[in-house]
């Protein structure tokens, strides 16, 4: 623990140096461009997210999902759970940006960037059993893993697979999803209760892995 409120707050003073060492651009997406940089350091410069500091690919999800997932960061609805490690580092981090206005600048951008498929990492997971089980998500999700922005549901197929299994895990823990404030956080924690074991998430991984990335 001692080791993870330390990593916060090399984090958290990363993000401020970065933040106030020059002159941000007033608007647009070059200003969304300039406080990307606070999270360069994990997500990347393309946003494709490093498997080493557990930091998943957010280039090219959409910025209404981008906003909204840091708008639970800053307000505690994502992020404020103790056995949330890598959430407890991105609160902070979402907190370095001041505004409501200033977080959907970054989410545009984020959006703008690239993605690619990305390789299976997992020795584990049956795709052919991943792909019945998949019915419940694709009615939300989209049967090919594209989202709903209607539903709030979030496209999937760019992820990687040990992001998929580990956050359908910290939703059947309540490690993500805890608040009643957080309707669509609530609806994934109950989804992802009716889901066996890790197995079986490593099942639904696998088989978003043979959906197409765009």
């Amino acid at each position: 623990m001692v080791l993870v409120r330390r990593t916060i707050a090399a984090l958290a003073l990363f993000a401020a140096a970065v933040s106030t060492g020059c002159s941000a651009p007033a608007d647009g997406m070059a200003r969304g461009e300039f406080l990307y940089k606070n999270c360069v350091q994990c997500h990347g410069t393309d946003g494709k997210g490093s498997d080493l500091v557990k930091a998943p690919q957010i280039a090219g999800l959409p910025a209404w999902y981008v906003s909204a997932q840091l708008q639970k960061f800053r307000g505690g609805l994502r992020g404020a759970h103790p056995d949330d490690v890598a959430g407890l580092k991105m609160r902070p981090m979402s907190r370095t940006i001041k505004s409501s206005a200033d977080v959907d600048l970054v989410a545009k951008y984020v959006e703008s960037l690239p993605h690619d498929k990305v390789p299976a990492t997992l020795a584990a997971g049956d795709a052919a059993k991943g792909k019945d089980a998949f019915a419940t998500c694709a009615a939300c999700h989209g049967p090919d893993g594209a989202g709903n922005e209607a539903l709030k549901a979030p496209p999937i197929r760019q992820l990687q697979d040990w992001y998929v299994v580990t956050q359908l895990g910290k939703f059947k823990s309540k490690v993500r999803g805890y608040s009643t404030d957080d309707v669509q956080g609530t609806q994934m924690a109950g989804i992802a209760g009716g889901i066996a074991d890790e197995t079986a998430m490593a099942d639904l991984a696998a088989y978003i892995q043979t959906l197409p990335a765009k």
